[in-house]
């Protein structure tokens, strides 16, 4: 397969593109680094990106960011900073991206554990998070040619733990290597709709 990986600099990016690079020709986007560079916040980037890469068999989502700041500390533009980059980047990936998929492609995005277990300071985190998965069940019933779309929700990384460690007390952290076992079972697999926990 053709799979498009964005995010593909990061720790769970880099995991997955060894992963599938495997078995398939992955294609790496970043927004600054990789085979290609967007930003897939904006819209007309990222339809010039689909236009110049064509079809495609998977398009894989191990990208956005959420600020961590207690409740009491947000306003409206920093909770919009998560908002715009990690969901409506990935839906932009979702309303572009479908249009590029071949017949039965998939799409697999990344939410993560604070959609139902939240942390101090993780309240954007847990709003993305949530807002991503209830996206993937509505979209999944949606589209069109046997496109399937899922989700996966890991808990932290061992590979983040010196930096996030202080806000995950008592979570049991997961190597990114495993995380990208649950992106191929997505990629890989035939199920749509579907939340894929990493604990």
């Amino acid at each position: 397969m053709k799979v498009l990986v964005f995010g593909a600099n990061g720790t769970i990016g880099k995991a997955v593109s060894a992963e599938l690079s495997q078995r398939h020709e992955v294609i790496a986007i970043g927004r600054q680094h990789g085979d290609l560079q967007v930003d897939f916040r904006d819209p007309q980037a990222l339809a010039a990106l689909f236009r110049q890469v064509g079809k495609v068999d998977a398009i894989v989502s191990a990208a956005g960011g959420v600020p961590f700041a207690p409740l009491g500390e947000l306003d409206a533009a920093t909770t919009k900073q998560g908002l715009d980059d990690k969901l409506m980047g990935q839906v932009n990936l979702v309303l572009q991206g479908q249009h590029w998929l071949n017949d039965g492609g998939s799409i697999t995005l990344i939410s993560g554990i604070l959609s139902i277990d939240p942390i101090v300071a993780g309240s954007v985190a847990s709003l993305v998070n949530g807002a991503v998965e209830s996206f993937v069940r509505a979209a999944a019933i949606e589209l069109p040619r046997g496109l399937r779309i899922n989700a996966i929700s890991p808990t932290v990384l061992e590979e983040s733990m010196d930096s996030y460690g202080p806000f995950f007390r008592g979570f049991v952290p997961v190597p990114a290597a495993r995380v990208a076992q649950a992106y191929s079972k997505s990629v890989e697999g035939a199920q749509t709709g579907q939340i894929y926990p990493v604990r």
